[in-house]
């Protein structure tokens, strides 16, 4: 049998609510086999210039390096089980990032986490990036939701 899920990504945003998300893609990844890509998008700022001045780059700098580290720090555990898996950081909205970059690297599944559904007021859950992503992305996803 041909393994059904051969690319996997695991958008982050380094909260601990993240945890269930790259459990879960360990898991389907060491039975599978499957590559493992872990996400970060660094939202980027529009104040309306082309270039951003000094100050704003050194910002983004910092957010990068952070990520860097953050991504190394979880990619760990995937390499020394002899899983594929490889960091990348992309700038933008995180919605249109994550989507994009699913289209471009043939993921064949997103695992990511969600907020549960809030019941009294429904469409708050609308404007979450997981139900964006879940919409607009090409492949098929995991929402695994916190609590």
């Amino acid at each position: 049998m041909l393994p059904r899920f051969r690319h996997l990504l695991v958008p982050l945003d380094f909260t601990p609510r993240n945890q269930p998300a790259l459990e879960v893609a360990f898991e389907i990844a060491a039975r599978e086999p499957a590559a493992v890509t872990l996400l970060h998008v660094i939202e980027t700022l529009h104040g309306g210039s082309e270039s951003p001045d000094l100050e704003l780059q050194s910002f983004y700098k910092r957010l990068e390096e952070r990520a860097d580290s953050e991504l190394d720090a979880r990619a760990r555990r995937f390499a020394e089980a002899g899983i594929r898996v490889t960091q990348r950081i992309r700038y933008g909205h995180r919605a249109v990032e994550i989507v994009r970059f699913a289209a471009e690297h043939a993921v064949d599944l997103i695992v990511m986490t969600s907020h549960a559904l809030d019941r009294e007021h429904a469409a708050t859950s609308l404007a979450t990036i997981s139900y964006q992503v879940s919409v607009l992305c090409h492949c098929p996803i995991m929402l695994l939701k916190s609590t």
